[in-house]
């Protein structure tokens, strides 16, 4: 049986490709030290999901690794060696205002972690595929220098500009401010790349914005759909953190997003870069996705409206993934915002 390895095994992300490959029939090596709960306490514990996991997928192996811990997953690699047929690295520190603070735990992890693996693959399983999940901030605020006009729920980008169907690949990663997440995350891309180009790993980066769905422990620090649901159900509440609420996200399905992963899986290539996320098919800005939650629940949520924006937050952002699309053209997007936001309070409400 071909084995799966996915670090952050419980998260979103994890957890989704967990589930999709076990269909597929691979055995699922899982790494996970639920450190979600460390960064954003209880709403952050991914606990349950480990439990659905265990449930769910026979062959599910569950490993209490840090991925900053090369020894603990060494010994994983050296027991499995070639048998592993891919890894999928999800395993991170997410947030921006967490990594602040925490300036060396975050790098440790998003960083050396990432270093870790990518090492342990060339030792261990050097033709296994290395997929990789990285963010759109390793753009930094470069975004945000767009020409972008005030709509009256949303900023939109100019008709007459390149990027007006979504940001591509050729958007720099220089020359801005990143955040210090957006920093962690940079070094963890281009080193992914590196091993793809310079060692011949055959490794994607996949640059998400907002990725979501049902297996999401959105907190207020991270994980934008899932938190907005769940705040405004339970507490009738938002607060929409600057820039008037009218900053767009485009919001990818996690079920779409894994099945990029195993498009990639069965064609890889060596040190792809990838923008990934719902493009035109699928984006909301905040005032937006309260809306359809009101139409769709029939309740009125209170709006409080915080000037100061959050540092690193993009004011639009939509990926254009033409490139993925023209390397993989099977794959089809299934999940617009207003699904995906339906299955999410239809969770909720269970």
């Amino acid at each position: 049986m071909s084995l799966a390895l996915i670090t952050g095994s419980c998260g979103l992300v994890g957890s989704e490709s967990s589930l999709f490959f076990s269909k597929k029939g691979f055995q699922i090596l899982g790494i996970d030290n639920n450190a979600r709960k460390f960064f954003f306490g209880k709403d952050g514990d991914v606990s349950w999901v480990k439990s659905k996991l265990k449930k769910e997928i026979k062959n599910y192996k569950h490993y209490n690794v840090d991925i900053r811990n090369y020894d603990s997953l060494k010994k994983i690699f050296n027991k499995f060696k070639k048998k592993i047929s891919v890894i999928i690295h999800c395993a991170a520190q997410p947030s921006h205002d967490w990594a602040k603070n925490k300036a060396f735990i975050d790098f440790e992890i998003n960083a050396k972690g990432t270093l870790n693996l990518l090492e342990l693959t060339k030792i261990y399983c050097p033709d296994a595929p290395f997929i990789f999940m990285s963010t759109n901030k390793v753009y930094g605020d470069n975004p945000n220098k767009l020409p972008l006009v005030e709509k009256s729920t949303r900023w939109e980008i100019k008709n007459s500009h390149k990027f007006k169907n979504g940001i591509d690949e050729s958007m720099s990663i220089d020359d801005c401010t990143h955040s210090f997440f957006g920093t962690s995350k940079s070094y963890a891309d281009l080193i992914v790349q590196e091993y793809g180009v310079n060692v011949g790993l055959k490794t994607a980066c996949f640059r998400a914005g907002c990725i979501t769905g049902p297996n999401h422990s959105g907190a207020k620090l991270h994980g934008f759909l899932s938190f907005l649901v769940k705040s405004s159900l339970k507490l009738n509440t938002y607060n929409l953190i600057g820039y008037k609420g009218k900053q767009v996200r485009d919001n990818i399905h996690s079920n779409d997003l894994v099945s990029c992963f195993w498009q990639f899986f069965k064609k890889p290539r060596y040190g792809e870069i990838y923008n990934t996320g719902g493009g035109r098919f699928s984006n909301c800005s905040i005032i937006e996705a309260l809306n359809i939650l009101e139409d769709y629940t029939g309740k009125e949520i209170r709006k409080k409206l915080i000037k100061k924006n959050r540092i690193g937050d993009h004011i639009w952002y939509v990926s254009d993934m033409k490139k993925f699309k023209k390397h993989y053209p099977k794959w089809k997007q299934i999940y617009s915002t207003k699904k995906i936001l339906h299955e999410l309070i239809d969770n909720f409400e269970k």
